[in-house]
């Protein structure tokens, strides 16, 4: 009988949190409707990836041939994919600020003839986060300093742990099939013992690191050919403090070379089980609340039920007890309004309120309703996964379209998310941030201040690994 750690149990629910908010159903089928009529553009605007890449002057710079290859992989991109497989952070799961990742390297555009351009996304520094915005665009090895978004990027150059050409699966719809082998998911778990925990911590807490040590010597060796590097040891990263050095013959951990020699770094996505197969082995998720090309390499033979809804609309009457009797509150010509109180009453309500009275129970749960919610915290995670129309269809479904938001968290949150993209705008624009000659972030009025996320705790710079 499996031993379930509270830690783990907590992450297994964020998981599940990022699964329900992070990429919506509406957000994957209109992806999907733009791309598979070769729409690409049109399905990373609906993912919310915004682009900085130019076709012809690819074609110009690095030949026609190279500008061919770039442009079937845009076509077969799936942004929505490519959003559900990206690096998130506890304890919120957002995407890990300030990253780039590359997705293709092309050969043959360098000066030597190797590889120098790469496709890539980005993701903002924390501070300039709106709505989990990331970037598409190109990153030339050999002239790294060449576009203004890699100037303008804390962390240009792509991350070694993060490595999304190699795992053209997880955003390249002509390879999503592979996920099932390179998961793991078509053997059994458990057929190889996790390596021991890092010094401090008990061998129980070992399988709570979650890795997947039997598809370690096959990745290993992919990651040595694809760099053109001789069979060797490779590292393997477990955590901030807790390191691996391992043979890719046989996947056992070695020793490390002496001499402190630099050695390449097994990508994230090879080294931990996915979190879909996670939820899907614990029982926690069904295949329809997963990506449908995930649910498809995972689940072979699965058929949808059909398209999933973002969010359950409540359009009938809530009750609220007033003064003794059961009353209904509801949407009246798109706002909210108490059902069983007339007209003259409720004005002499409004003129107790403005004398400083207490209003009846039905109009203060208007109130509440207005200014604080008892579904803020889900508006509050679509407003940060991005989901600004999920959010708006939240408030109202609960408000009504026609009402006009009262002071309070509510109006609050949804006022800070827009304030946060003009911030990144400016950002993408090159007007704030650091540099000569640019304004403060916030939008040059003030100086910057780490964005303090919709988070249940304090904000940890712990990542959220496969």
């Amino acid at each position: 009988m499996a031993t379930h750690l509270p830690d783990e149990d907590s992450r297994l629910s964020l998981w599940l949190r990022v699964r329900r908010y992070a990429v919506p159903p509406s957000v994957i089928h209109t992806a999907t409707a733009r791309r598979c009529v070769g729409d690409w553009a049109g399905a990373c605007a609906a993912a919310g990836v915004d682009v900085d890449v130019h076709l012809p002057s690819v074609a110009r710079t690095y030949g026609r041939d190279c500008a061919a290859r770039l442009r079937a992989d845009l076509r077969h991109l799936a942004p929505d994919l490519l959003r559900w497989h990206m690096p998130r952070t506890a304890p919120d799961g957002l995407l890990r600020p300030g990253l780039t990742v590359a997705l293709a390297r092309y050969a043959g555009t360098g000066p030597d003839g190797a590889g120098s351009l790469y496709l890539v996304v980005r993701t903002p520094p924390a501070w300039a986060d709106a709505g989990q915005r990331i970037v598409l665009g190109l990153w030339d090895r050999s002239r790294p300093e060449a576009a203004p978004a890699a100037r303008d990027h804390p962390h240009p150059r792509p991350a070694r742990r993060f490595r999304l050409d190699l795992h053209r699966h997880l955003w390249d719809v002509r390879r999503a099939g592979e996920l099932r082998h390179r998961s793991g998911a078509d053997r059994p778990p458990g057929t190889t013992p996790p390596p021991a925990p890092p010094p401090g911590r008990s061998p129980s807490a070992a399988p709570a690191y979650r890795c997947a040590p039997d598809l370690w010597p096959e990745e290993a060796r992919l990651l040595l050919r694809a760099d053109g590097l001789e069979p060797g040891p490779v590292e393997v990263r477990l955590g901030s403090r807790h390191r691996l050095v391992i043979d890719p013959a046989t996947g056992r951990p070695v020793a490390p070379p002496a001499g402190g020699r630099l050695l390449p770094v097994l990508p994230d996505a090879a080294a931990w089980v996915p979190p879909d197969l996670e939820l899907l082995r614990a029982g926690l998720i069904g295949p329809d609340r997963l990506h449908p090309l995930v649910a498809g390499a995972l689940v072979p033979g699965h058929v949808p039920s059909g398209p999933a809804a973002d969010a359950e609309p409540d359009d009938g009457p809530r009750y609220v007890d007033c003064r003794g009797a059961r009353h209904r509150i509801g949407l009246v010509d798109g706002v909210l309004a108490a059902l069983d109180h007339g007209a003259d009453e409720l004005r002499r309500e409004e003129l107790l309120v403005a004398l400083t009275g207490t209003p009846l129970p039905c109009l203060r749960a208007i109130d509440r309703a207005h200014r604080r919610p008892e579904s803020l915290p889900g508006i509050r995670e679509r407003l940060a996964h991005g989901d600004t129309a999920g959010a708006l269809q939240a408030v109202e479904s609960l408000l009504g379209p026609g009402a006009v938001l009262r002071d309070g968290l509510l109006r609050d949150e949804l006022e800070s998310a827009a304030r946060q993209r003009i911030t990144y705008g400016l950002f993408r624009a090159g007007l704030v941030g650091p540099g000569p000659g640019r304004g403060p972030a916030g939008g040059g009025v003030e100086q910057p201040t780490r964005r303090v996320r919709p988070s249940r705790g304090r904000q940890r710079s712990s990542v959220l690994f496969y």
